[in-house]
């Protein structure tokens, strides 16, 4: 089920085979995805791809600054007839939700995304309304402009699972891609080969891949490196070793095995903590990056042996 599932997204979205494993791994785990790269390089058709292929509801909101809360999170309106205020929902009543240019939008509108992302509900009017489930959101950002953009803060940062770059197509994907694109194949004809209930099934399978006490510290004293190394202004929190646990037993289960080895937890060690860590402004004068930093701190953690 898993090989049918890369594969159906593989015939759609070519040439970035890392990115679909990341992006199954926070599906499989219950996560979400901060997408951040330059235009065009195929965000949205990757998840637009993703919820085909898993037979999901998708929505999608594209942010601007007037966009409102109640845009995403819906709202009540007076119905004449029946004299009583109805839901109306909001973009956030999707199983699979694309969150288009997410930095696009005020502080505010980020907020609402906050509880959907966290407690899979929202709450309008004193009304707690339950998302459909499978529930994930695939955000995206633009790294190279800035104007006219509200930064997320830390605190929405850390409700994603993974930050990941999709980047450039090498020369076969690219022409891969332009064939699909004559032939007419497009995200919306994606095939799909597994069902909610199926995605709602291997959650629960993830959940049981087992962590041994050995793994759990290896996955420990990676986050307490983050809190002590001096070129970061924050170290990792609690949620980060929560979802690096998560996306590790993901990794296993797609690997076909039921326990988690180390190699699991620095396959995603970094997609998972780097985009929960900022540079102190020293560092930044000494010319580091977020990336090698956390690499060496993977490194320098002790592997168990058992």
């Amino acid at each position: 089920m898993i090989e049918r599932l890369r594969e159906s997204i593989k015939e759609i979205f070519v040439g970035k085979d890392q990115v679909v494993e990341q992006v199954l791994i926070c599906l499989l785990a219950g996560g979400h995805v901060l997408l951040e790269d330059v235009p065009g390089v195929g965000k949205t058709t990757l998840a637009r791809t993703l919820a085909g292929a898993v037979s999901c509801e998708f929505g999608r909101i594209q942010f601007t600054p007037d966009t409102l809360p109640g845009d995403v999170t819906g709202t009540t309106v007076y119905n004449m007839k029946t004299g009583e205020f109805t839901y109306r929902e909001g973009a956030v009543m999707h199983q699979i939700l694309l969150a288009d240019e997410i930095n696009r939008t005020s502080p505010k509108t980020q907020a609402s995304l906050l509880e959907a992302m966290a407690e899979g509900h929202v709450t309008v009017d004193n009304t707690t309304y339950p998302l459909p489930e499978p529930f994930m959101v695939l955000a995206t950002q633009n790294p190279v402009e800035f104007a006219g953009t509200y930064p997320l803060p830390e605190a929405q940062l850390d409700r994603f699972m993974m930050r990941l770059t999709v980047g450039y197509p090498d020369n076969e994907a690219e022409l891969a891609m332009a064939r699909n694109h004559l032939q007419g194949r497009m995200a919306e004809r994606v095939t799909a080969v597994v069902s909610p209930q199926e995605i709602l099934q291997m959650r629960e399978e993830v959940r049981a891949v087992r962590v041994s006490d050995p793994v759990l510290q290896y996955i420990r004293d990676i986050i307490e490196l983050t809190r002590t190394e001096s070129g970061f202004v924050l170290g990792a929190s609690p949620r980060a070793l929560l979802h690096l646990v998560g996306a590790s037993q993901a990794c296993a289960y797609l690997a076909g095995r039921d326990y988690v080895k180390p190699d699991d937890v620095k396959a995603v060690a970094l997609n998972t903590l780097h985009h929960r860590l900022t540079l102190t402004a020293e560092a930044r004068i000494r010319g580091e990056k977020t990336d090698r930093l956390l690499d060496a701190l993977i490194l320098k953690a002790r592997v168990p042996m058992d």
